[in-house]
């Protein structure tokens, strides 16, 4: 139980950043003052598809933990697979956004691993019965 509850914080927490990233896209694009418009389409279509990403990862866990009562490899790999790319986006943040002045660019990977911890926990739980 305390496991799914980790899970569903995760999976929220992802879910929230996604909107979080959604939310300010215009007004990022906006920043950049007078880019050519081929940059600014460039920027606005990675905004949208990170906070796009966290939110899919994060509805995806939730769905998948209160929907399935037996644990199956399958179930396992989303929680494992999940946790790779969260860890992927810490690390990419980390090496770019994190050098930046600005503290929610520095709180990117942060929130990503510590997503990405509490899901991946699920996948190595003590659970007594894993089918194929």
């Amino acid at each position: 139980m305390l496991r799914n509850v980790l899970v569903y914080v995760g999976g929220f927490l992802n879910i929230c950043w996604g909107i979080a990233h959604l939310i300010p896209t215009n007004n990022v694009v906006s920043d950049f003052g007078e880019i050519s418009r081929d940059n600014k389409l460039i920027i606005r279509m990675e905004w949208i598809n990170e906070g796009l990403t966290l939110i899919f990862i994060g509805l995806l866990v939730i769905v998948v933990t209160l929907f399935t009562k037996v644990k199956t490899r399958s179930i396992k790999m989303v929680y494992l697979l999940s946790f790779l790319m969260l860890l992927t986006m810490a690390i990419v943040s980390l090496f770019t956004g994190f050098q930046i002045d600005f503290i929610p660019f520095k709180l990117c990977p942060v929130i990503f691993l510590s997503s990405g911890v509490l899901i991946v926990q699920k996948a190595f739980g003590c659970d007594k019965k894993v089918e194929n």
